[in-house]
């Protein structure tokens, strides 16, 4: 089968005329205004590499020297903003295994972060609007308590709302290591 050279070639003779419909046309426009309005609306502002003058940063984080641990220190604005509350570690009667001398410490369970790698920490908060990440180690959980055989001393408060916020905070949204 020998096929018209001049149809590769652009030299046809013939002109081949695509009609569409208009309301095909008008489809495709509103689609493409659809998808530019929500790539604007879905792009994230540029947030200011350096604050206005008297305005600080909403957060800081800073290097504690050991491991790859940072201090997390937010605005008064910031923590309300994220609705971060804290409660103190308790020193609770314990009735299970592990429980050593007949106590344990105690905190509440949404205070508790699983990292990438299945480690378990939680976020002390040593001064106001200052945050630590802390390791902890589960002996059990009890409900919406957990019981810890290492962690945070009695009575150090804890982040128990908004954590997830803080590891976003400290890491930038980048995976932990």
């Amino acid at each position: 089968m020998i096929r018209d050279p001049r149809t590769f070639t652009g030299q046809s003779n013939g002109r081949k005329v695509i009609t569409i419909p208009v309301p095909f046309i008008v489809l495709f426009v509103v689609l493409a205004a659809a998808i530019a309005i929500r790539a604007q609306v879905a792009r994230p502002s540029a947030v200011p590499a350096v604050a206005a003058a008297g305005q600080s940063e909403p957060a800081k984080v800073e290097p504690l020297g050991k491991g790859n641990l940072n201090r997390v220190t937010l605005t008064a604005e910031a923590v309300e903003r994220l609705g971060i509350q804290t409660a103190p570690v308790r020193e609770a009667g314990a009735a299970g295994k592990g429980s050593g001398a007949g106590r344990a410490t105690v905190v509440p369970y949404g205070a508790v972060y699983y990292d990438v790698h299945g480690r378990t920490w939680v976020y002390t908060n040593p001064k106001p609007l200052v945050f630590v990440r802390d390791r902890v180690t589960i002996d059990r959980i009890d409900g919406d308590r957990v019981v810890l055989s290492e962690g945070p001393t009695p009575g150090t408060a804890v982040a128990t709302v908004g954590v997830a916020e803080l590891v976003g905070t400290e890491f930038g949204g980048l995976v932990e290591q």
